[in-house]
Protein backbone atom coordinates (compact mmCIF):
# COMPACT_ATOMS: atom_id res chain seq x y z
CA UNK A 1 0.00 0.00 0.00
CA UNK A 2 1.04 3.52 -0.98
CA UNK A 3 0.05 7.10 0.62
CA UNK A 4 -1.40 9.30 -1.75
CA UNK A 5 0.90 12.61 -1.97
CA UNK A 6 -0.50 15.78 -2.56
CA UNK A 7 -0.86 16.33 -6.50
CA UNK A 8 1.72 19.72 -7.35
CA UNK A 9 0.32 22.55 -9.43
CA UNK A 10 2.28 20.73 -12.26
CA UNK A 11 -0.65 17.99 -12.14
CA UNK A 12 -3.54 20.36 -12.49
CA UNK A 13 -4.63 20.38 -15.99
CA UNK A 14 -4.55 17.06 -15.52
CA UNK A 15 -6.82 16.67 -12.59
CA UNK A 16 -9.33 19.31 -13.80
CA UNK A 17 -9.35 17.23 -17.15
CA UNK A 18 -11.00 13.46 -16.69
CA UNK A 19 -9.99 12.66 -20.30
CA UNK A 20 -6.04 13.03 -19.70
CA UNK A 21 -6.14 11.73 -15.95
CA UNK A 22 -4.60 7.81 -16.06
CA UNK A 23 -2.48 5.78 -13.92
CA UNK A 24 0.40 7.13 -15.33
CA UNK A 25 -0.63 10.46 -13.81
CA UNK A 26 -0.22 8.71 -10.38
CA UNK A 27 2.75 7.01 -11.21
CA UNK A 28 4.36 10.54 -12.61
CA UNK A 29 3.41 11.89 -8.90
CA UNK A 30 5.14 8.84 -7.39
CA UNK A 31 8.70 9.50 -9.25
CA UNK A 32 8.04 13.31 -8.25
CA UNK A 33 8.46 12.47 -4.99
CA UNK A 34 12.15 10.95 -5.73
CA UNK A 35 13.51 13.53 -7.63
CA UNK A 36 14.78 16.94 -5.60
CA UNK A 37 12.46 20.13 -6.07
CA UNK A 38 13.04 23.57 -6.38
CA UNK A 39 13.81 25.50 -2.99
CA UNK A 40 10.15 26.99 -2.68
CA UNK A 41 7.97 23.87 -3.27
CA UNK A 42 10.28 21.81 -0.88
CA UNK A 43 9.61 24.74 1.59
CA UNK A 44 5.80 24.31 0.92
CA UNK A 45 5.73 20.96 0.58
CA UNK A 46 7.07 21.09 4.72
CA UNK A 47 4.32 23.37 5.72
CA UNK A 48 1.57 20.95 4.27
CA UNK A 49 0.15 17.86 5.88
CA UNK A 50 -3.06 16.10 4.16
CA UNK A 51 -4.85 13.54 6.02
CA UNK A 52 -6.10 11.29 3.15
CA UNK A 53 -6.80 7.48 2.16
CA UNK A 54 -4.43 5.00 2.11
CA UNK A 55 -4.35 3.70 -1.71
CA UNK A 56 -2.83 0.64 -3.60
CA UNK A 57 0.17 1.07 -5.81
CA UNK A 58 -2.25 -0.47 -8.88
CA UNK A 59 -5.19 2.13 -8.18
CA UNK A 60 -6.51 4.03 -11.37
CA UNK A 61 -6.52 7.78 -10.88
CA UNK A 62 -10.30 7.32 -11.57
CA UNK A 63 -11.43 5.53 -8.73
CA UNK A 64 -8.88 8.45 -6.81
CA UNK A 65 -10.80 11.31 -8.45
CA UNK A 66 -14.38 9.34 -7.59
CA UNK A 67 -12.88 8.89 -3.63
CA UNK A 68 -12.08 12.77 -3.69
CA UNK A 69 -15.64 13.60 -4.79
CA UNK A 70 -17.16 11.28 -2.18
CA UNK A 71 -15.03 13.63 0.58
CA UNK A 72 -15.31 16.91 2.05
CA UNK A 73 -12.48 18.31 1.61
CA UNK A 74 -11.15 20.90 4.48
CA UNK A 75 -8.12 23.01 4.67
CA UNK A 76 -6.89 24.32 7.92
CA UNK A 77 -3.90 27.74 7.22
CA UNK A 78 -2.96 28.43 11.17
CA UNK A 79 0.33 29.73 12.44
CA UNK A 80 1.59 25.76 13.43
CA UNK A 81 4.73 27.69 13.76
CA UNK A 82 5.31 31.71 14.26
CA UNK A 83 4.42 34.52 17.19
CA UNK A 84 1.47 33.06 17.25
CA UNK A 85 2.07 29.19 16.98
CA UNK A 86 0.30 28.55 20.71
CA UNK A 87 -2.86 30.02 19.27
CA UNK A 88 -2.90 28.20 16.15
CA UNK A 89 -2.11 24.52 18.32
CA UNK A 90 -4.59 25.33 20.17
CA UNK A 91 -7.82 26.28 17.39
CA UNK A 92 -6.03 22.69 16.05
CA UNK A 93 -6.58 20.74 18.68
CA UNK A 94 -9.99 22.33 19.24
CA UNK A 95 -11.04 21.82 15.75
CA UNK A 96 -10.28 18.06 15.54
CA UNK A 97 -12.04 17.33 18.83
CA UNK A 98 -15.03 19.86 17.62
CA UNK A 99 -15.62 17.55 14.03
CA UNK A 100 -15.66 14.09 16.48
CA UNK A 101 -18.14 15.87 18.62
CA UNK A 102 -20.58 17.13 15.85
CA UNK A 103 -19.71 14.07 13.92
CA UNK A 104 -20.81 11.34 16.39
CA UNK A 105 -17.05 10.32 16.11
CA UNK A 106 -17.40 9.02 12.51
CA UNK A 107 -15.90 12.01 10.32
CA UNK A 108 -18.47 12.03 7.59
CA UNK A 109 -21.36 13.84 6.95
CA UNK A 110 -23.63 12.70 5.10
CA UNK A 111 -22.06 9.57 3.91
CA UNK A 112 -19.02 12.08 3.02
CA UNK A 113 -15.39 11.68 4.90
CA UNK A 114 -14.28 14.86 6.20
CA UNK A 115 -10.75 15.50 5.14
CA UNK A 116 -8.64 18.02 7.25
CA UNK A 117 -5.65 19.23 4.83
CA UNK A 118 -3.42 21.55 7.67
CA UNK A 119 -1.51 24.49 6.30
CA UNK A 120 1.35 26.34 8.36
CA UNK A 121 0.80 30.19 7.47
CA UNK A 122 3.90 31.06 9.48
CA UNK A 123 1.79 34.50 10.72
CA UNK A 124 2.77 35.68 7.24
CA UNK A 125 0.32 37.19 5.43
CA UNK A 126 1.70 36.96 1.47
CA UNK A 127 2.83 33.00 2.51
CA UNK A 128 -0.95 32.62 3.78
CA UNK A 129 -2.52 33.96 0.67
CA UNK A 130 -0.48 31.56 -1.05
CA UNK A 131 -1.10 28.89 1.07
CA UNK A 132 -4.87 29.27 0.73
CA UNK A 133 -5.19 29.53 -3.34
CA UNK A 134 -2.87 26.24 -3.43
CA UNK A 135 -5.64 24.87 -1.24
CA UNK A 136 -8.72 25.70 -2.84
CA UNK A 137 -6.68 24.70 -6.02
CA UNK A 138 -4.62 22.10 -5.85
CA UNK A 139 -5.50 20.65 -3.02
CA UNK A 140 -9.19 20.56 -4.33
CA UNK A 141 -10.21 21.92 -1.14
CA UNK A 142 -14.18 22.38 -0.70
CA UNK A 143 -13.80 25.40 2.16
CA UNK A 144 -11.23 26.54 4.25
CA UNK A 145 -11.02 27.67 7.88
CA UNK A 146 -8.34 30.03 9.67
CA UNK A 147 -6.14 32.02 10.17
CA UNK A 148 -4.71 32.56 13.67
CA UNK A 149 -3.23 36.28 12.66
CA UNK A 150 -5.36 39.26 11.77
CA UNK A 151 -2.92 40.16 9.27
CA UNK A 152 -2.96 36.68 7.27
CA UNK A 153 -6.77 37.03 7.43
CA UNK A 154 -6.70 40.29 5.68
CA UNK A 155 -4.52 38.71 2.88
CA UNK A 156 -6.62 35.92 2.37
CA UNK A 157 -9.78 37.56 1.68
CA UNK A 158 -9.60 38.04 -1.43
CA UNK A 159 -8.47 34.14 -2.24
CA UNK A 160 -11.99 32.83 -1.12
CA UNK A 161 -13.61 35.60 -3.15
CA UNK A 162 -11.17 35.07 -6.29
CA UNK A 163 -12.39 31.20 -5.72
CA UNK A 164 -16.00 31.47 -4.31
CA UNK A 165 -15.26 29.28 -2.04
CA UNK A 166 -16.20 29.75 1.71
CA UNK A 167 -13.64 30.78 4.25
CA UNK A 168 -14.42 30.28 7.99
CA UNK A 169 -12.25 32.88 9.91
CA UNK A 170 -11.02 31.61 13.14
CA UNK A 171 -9.46 33.03 15.16
CA UNK A 172 -8.46 36.24 13.79
CA UNK A 173 -9.90 39.11 15.27
CA UNK A 174 -9.67 42.53 13.61
CA UNK A 175 -12.98 44.63 12.66
CA UNK A 176 -12.17 44.83 8.88
CA UNK A 177 -12.22 40.98 8.56
CA UNK A 178 -16.18 41.10 8.20
CA UNK A 179 -16.19 44.85 7.66
CA UNK A 180 -14.51 46.58 4.54
CA UNK A 181 -12.68 43.74 3.62
CA UNK A 182 -15.36 41.32 3.60
CA UNK A 183 -16.67 39.43 1.13
CA UNK A 184 -20.09 36.77 1.22
CA UNK A 185 -17.58 33.98 1.36
CA UNK A 186 -16.31 34.98 4.22
CA UNK A 187 -18.12 33.58 7.89
CA UNK A 188 -16.38 34.18 11.45
CA UNK A 189 -17.22 32.12 14.65
CA UNK A 190 -14.32 34.08 16.28
CA UNK A 191 -15.49 37.49 18.40
CA UNK A 192 -14.69 40.63 16.79
CA UNK A 193 -12.96 43.73 17.91
CA UNK A 194 -16.09 45.09 18.65
CA UNK A 195 -17.27 42.12 20.45
CA UNK A 196 -14.15 42.75 22.62
CA UNK A 197 -14.23 45.96 22.80
CA UNK A 198 -17.96 46.43 23.95
CA UNK A 199 -17.53 43.69 26.54
CA UNK A 200 -14.18 45.10 28.07
CA UNK A 201 -15.75 49.29 28.22
CA UNK A 202 -18.77 47.33 30.11
CA UNK A 203 -16.12 46.82 33.00
CA UNK A 204 -14.86 50.39 32.78
CA UNK A 205 -16.85 52.63 31.22
CA UNK A 206 -17.60 55.31 33.98
CA UNK A 207 -17.72 59.06 34.23
CA UNK A 208 -14.37 60.44 34.71
CA UNK A 209 -11.96 57.52 34.11
CA UNK A 210 -8.88 58.81 31.89
CA UNK A 211 -7.71 55.59 29.33
CA UNK A 212 -4.60 54.95 27.83
CA UNK A 213 -4.74 52.13 25.25
CA UNK A 214 -1.32 49.61 25.06
CA UNK A 215 -1.63 47.47 21.54
CA UNK A 216 0.51 46.13 18.93
CA UNK A 217 1.57 47.90 15.91
CA UNK A 218 -0.79 45.56 13.05
CA UNK A 219 -4.57 44.85 12.66
CA UNK A 220 -5.47 43.11 15.69
CA UNK A 221 -4.29 46.19 17.64
CA UNK A 222 -5.60 49.16 15.84
CA UNK A 223 -8.88 47.59 14.86
CA UNK A 224 -9.00 46.66 18.66
CA UNK A 225 -8.20 50.48 19.98
CA UNK A 226 -10.63 51.38 17.33
CA UNK A 227 -13.50 49.41 18.76
CA UNK A 228 -12.90 50.25 21.56
CA UNK A 229 -13.08 53.82 21.52
CA UNK A 230 -16.28 53.68 19.71
CA UNK A 231 -17.67 51.41 22.61
CA UNK A 232 -16.50 54.07 25.13
CA UNK A 233 -19.49 56.37 26.29
CA UNK A 234 -18.49 58.10 29.52
CA UNK A 235 -14.64 57.50 29.79
CA UNK A 236 -12.34 59.31 27.83
CA UNK A 237 -8.73 58.36 25.90
CA UNK A 238 -6.19 60.48 26.76
CA UNK A 239 -3.48 58.36 24.72
CA UNK A 240 -2.32 55.33 22.59
CA UNK A 241 0.55 53.65 22.38
CA UNK A 242 1.05 51.06 19.50
CA UNK A 243 4.24 48.90 19.93
CA UNK A 244 5.77 46.11 17.63
CA UNK A 245 4.50 42.83 18.01
CA UNK A 246 7.90 41.55 18.71
CA UNK A 247 8.48 44.16 21.65
CA UNK A 248 10.26 42.67 24.72
CA UNK A 249 11.23 45.71 26.29
CA UNK A 250 8.44 47.75 26.97
CA UNK A 251 10.49 50.63 29.32
CA UNK A 252 9.95 53.88 26.70
CA UNK A 253 6.52 52.88 26.12
CA UNK A 254 5.31 52.81 29.50
CA UNK A 255 7.06 55.67 30.24
CA UNK A 256 4.89 57.76 27.81
CA UNK A 257 1.99 56.16 29.21
CA UNK A 258 3.03 57.63 32.75
CA UNK A 259 4.27 60.68 31.91
CA UNK A 260 0.59 61.36 29.68
CA UNK A 261 -1.23 59.49 32.56
CA UNK A 262 0.26 60.62 35.72
CA UNK A 263 -1.19 63.83 36.71
CA UNK A 264 -4.74 63.22 35.41
CA UNK A 265 -7.37 63.97 37.54
CA UNK A 266 -10.34 61.16 38.51
CA UNK A 267 -9.72 57.47 37.68
CA UNK A 268 -6.69 56.19 35.59
CA UNK A 269 -6.62 52.88 34.27
CA UNK A 270 -4.41 51.35 31.31
CA UNK A 271 -6.31 48.93 28.51
CA UNK A 272 -4.15 46.31 27.51
CA UNK A 273 -4.58 44.73 24.03
CA UNK A 274 -2.34 42.63 23.14
CA UNK A 275 -1.84 39.39 21.39
CA UNK A 276 0.64 36.73 21.46
CA UNK A 277 4.55 37.46 21.36
CA UNK A 278 5.44 38.24 24.93
CA UNK A 279 2.69 40.52 26.83
CA UNK A 280 3.41 43.35 28.85
CA UNK A 281 2.03 42.42 32.17
CA UNK A 282 5.18 41.74 33.79
CA UNK A 283 6.49 44.66 32.92
CA UNK A 284 3.75 46.80 34.26
CA UNK A 285 3.71 44.56 37.45
CA UNK A 286 7.13 45.91 38.03
CA UNK A 287 6.25 50.12 37.58
CA UNK A 288 4.17 49.30 40.43
CA UNK A 289 1.58 51.65 38.88
CA UNK A 290 -0.69 51.18 41.40
CA UNK A 291 1.23 52.29 44.14
CA UNK A 292 2.96 55.01 42.49
CA UNK A 293 0.76 57.03 40.06
CA UNK A 294 -3.03 55.39 40.79
CA UNK A 295 -2.66 53.93 37.80
CA UNK A 296 -4.86 50.40 37.47
CA UNK A 297 -4.74 47.83 34.41
CA UNK A 298 -7.56 46.47 32.47
CA UNK A 299 -7.44 43.67 29.71
CA UNK A 300 -9.40 41.13 28.30
CA UNK A 301 -9.15 37.31 28.13
CA UNK A 302 -6.02 35.42 26.89
CA UNK A 303 -4.48 31.79 27.39
CA UNK A 304 -3.85 30.30 30.26
CA UNK A 305 0.41 30.65 30.13
CA UNK A 306 -0.02 34.71 29.50
CA UNK A 307 -2.60 34.73 32.52
CA UNK A 308 0.12 33.48 35.08
CA UNK A 309 1.14 37.39 34.68
CA UNK A 310 -2.28 38.16 35.84
CA UNK A 311 -1.55 36.87 39.25
CA UNK A 312 -0.18 40.26 39.89
CA UNK A 313 -3.43 42.26 39.52
CA UNK A 314 -5.65 40.79 42.04
CA UNK A 315 -9.14 42.38 41.48
CA UNK A 316 -8.14 43.49 37.78
CA UNK A 317 -11.07 43.60 36.23
CA UNK A 318 -12.13 42.84 31.84
CA UNK A 319 -13.85 40.87 29.70
CA UNK A 320 -13.19 37.17 27.97
CA UNK A 321 -14.46 35.26 25.18
CA UNK A 322 -13.54 31.96 27.12
CA UNK A 323 -12.70 30.14 30.68
CA UNK A 324 -13.06 26.67 30.60
CA UNK A 325 -14.56 27.18 34.13
CA UNK A 326 -17.34 29.35 33.27
CA UNK A 327 -19.67 28.33 30.67
CA UNK A 328 -22.43 25.87 31.94
CA UNK A 329 -23.61 23.91 29.17
CA UNK A 330 -23.25 20.31 27.37
CA UNK A 331 -20.94 21.10 24.84
CA UNK A 332 -18.60 22.72 26.93
CA UNK A 333 -18.78 20.03 29.36
CA UNK A 334 -17.82 17.77 26.89
CA UNK A 335 -14.96 19.45 25.78
CA UNK A 336 -13.53 20.03 29.08
CA UNK A 337 -13.99 16.26 29.45
CA UNK A 338 -12.23 15.07 26.21
CA UNK A 339 -9.83 17.65 26.74
CA UNK A 340 -8.46 16.77 30.16
CA UNK A 341 -9.07 13.06 29.35
CA UNK A 342 -6.45 13.14 26.25
CA UNK A 343 -3.83 16.08 27.67
CA UNK A 344 -4.72 16.07 31.48
CA UNK A 345 -5.07 19.75 31.33
CA UNK A 346 -8.04 22.37 30.79
CA UNK A 347 -8.95 23.40 27.09
CA UNK A 348 -7.76 26.69 26.57
CA UNK A 349 -8.78 30.28 25.22
CA UNK A 350 -8.80 29.25 21.35
CA UNK A 351 -9.28 25.03 21.75
CA UNK A 352 -12.84 26.19 22.19
CA UNK A 353 -12.74 28.92 19.24
CA UNK A 354 -11.94 25.56 16.85
CA UNK A 355 -14.48 23.53 18.60
CA UNK A 356 -16.70 26.28 17.75
CA UNK A 357 -15.68 26.19 13.83
CA UNK A 358 -16.09 22.65 13.76
CA UNK A 359 -19.87 22.95 15.24
CA UNK A 360 -20.51 25.96 12.77
CA UNK A 361 -19.47 23.59 9.62
CA UNK A 362 -20.67 20.47 10.57
CA UNK A 363 -24.14 22.18 11.26
CA UNK A 364 -23.57 24.35 7.64
CA UNK A 365 -23.22 20.66 5.91
CA UNK A 366 -25.93 18.63 8.01
CA UNK A 367 -28.23 21.49 6.44
CA UNK A 368 -26.73 21.06 3.11
CA UNK A 369 -26.94 17.04 3.14
CA UNK A 370 -23.18 17.16 2.85
CA UNK A 371 -23.51 19.67 -0.28
CA UNK A 372 -20.35 22.26 -0.19
CA UNK A 373 -21.46 23.92 -2.96
CA UNK A 374 -20.55 28.06 -1.76
CA UNK A 375 -23.90 29.41 -2.78
CA UNK A 376 -25.69 26.00 -0.88
CA UNK A 377 -23.37 27.07 2.28
CA UNK A 378 -24.29 30.43 2.55
CA UNK A 379 -27.60 30.18 1.66
CA UNK A 380 -28.15 27.35 4.79
CA UNK A 381 -25.76 29.55 7.18
CA UNK A 382 -26.78 32.67 7.11
CA UNK A 383 -28.29 33.58 10.49
CA UNK A 384 -27.73 30.05 11.31
CA UNK A 385 -27.56 29.39 14.97
CA UNK A 386 -25.47 26.26 16.28
CA UNK A 387 -23.85 24.65 19.76
CA UNK A 388 -20.52 25.91 20.75
CA UNK A 389 -18.75 25.58 23.76
CA UNK A 390 -19.97 29.23 24.83
CA UNK A 391 -23.63 28.19 24.55
CA UNK A 392 -25.55 29.33 20.99
CA UNK A 393 -24.46 31.41 18.40
CA UNK A 394 -25.76 32.76 15.44
CA UNK A 395 -24.29 34.43 12.15
CA UNK A 396 -25.38 37.29 11.53
CA UNK A 397 -26.89 37.48 8.22
CA UNK A 398 -25.41 41.02 7.28
CA UNK A 399 -21.71 40.15 7.60
CA UNK A 400 -21.56 36.55 8.82
CA UNK A 401 -20.04 37.32 12.33
CA UNK A 402 -21.23 35.22 14.85
CA UNK A 403 -23.02 36.96 17.75
CA UNK A 404 -21.96 35.14 20.92
CA UNK A 405 -21.90 36.13 24.64
CA UNK A 406 -18.85 37.58 26.56
CA UNK A 407 -17.67 37.38 29.91
CA UNK A 408 -17.18 39.96 32.18
CA UNK A 409 -14.57 38.88 34.61
CA UNK A 410 -12.59 39.90 38.16
CA UNK A 411 -9.35 38.32 38.84
CA UNK A 412 -8.69 35.89 42.02
CA UNK A 413 -5.51 34.91 43.05
CA UNK A 414 -5.81 31.16 43.96
CA UNK A 415 -2.87 29.31 45.13
CA UNK A 416 -4.27 26.17 43.51
CA UNK A 417 -4.05 27.66 39.94
CA UNK A 418 -1.11 29.10 38.04
CA UNK A 419 -2.65 31.44 36.24
CA UNK A 420 -4.88 34.19 37.87
CA UNK A 421 -8.52 32.60 38.04
CA UNK A 422 -11.14 35.19 35.84
CA UNK A 423 -14.16 34.41 37.94
CA UNK A 424 -17.51 35.31 36.00
CA UNK A 425 -18.90 38.91 36.89
CA UNK A 426 -21.94 38.04 34.50
CA UNK A 427 -22.36 36.57 30.84
CA UNK A 428 -22.72 39.73 28.57
CA UNK A 429 -25.57 38.38 25.96
CA UNK A 430 -25.55 39.64 22.73
CA UNK A 431 -28.49 41.48 22.81
CA UNK A 432 -27.17 43.54 25.26
CA UNK A 433 -24.21 44.53 22.40
CA UNK A 434 -24.89 46.66 19.95
CA UNK A 435 -22.10 45.42 17.43
CA UNK A 436 -22.14 47.45 14.50
CA UNK A 437 -22.01 46.22 11.08
CA UNK A 438 -19.51 48.07 9.35
CA UNK A 439 -19.54 46.01 5.93
CA UNK A 440 -20.88 47.79 2.90
CA UNK A 441 -23.07 45.10 2.23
Amino acid sequence: MKKCVKISQSDRAERENPELTSTCALARGLQDRARPKYKQETSMQRRTWVAVAALAATSLATPIVWAQAKEIRIAHVYSRTGPLEAYGKQTQTGLMMGLEYATGGTMTVAGRKIVLIEKDDQGKPDLGKSLLATAYSDDKADLAIGPTSSGVALAMLPVAEEYKKILLVEPAVADSITGDKWNKYIFRTGRNSSQDAISNAVAMDKPGTMVATLAQDYAFGRDGVKAFKDALKNAKIVHEEYLPQTTTDFTAGIQRIVDKMKDQPGRKVIEVIWAGGTPPFNALAAQNLKQRYGIDVFTGGNILPAMASYKQFPGMEGATYYYFGIPKNPVNEALVTAHYKQFKAPPDFFTAGGFSAAMAIVTGLKKTNGETGADRLIAAMEGMSFDTPKGKMTFRKEDHQAMQSMYHFRIKVDPAFAWGVPELVREIKPEEMQVPIRNKR
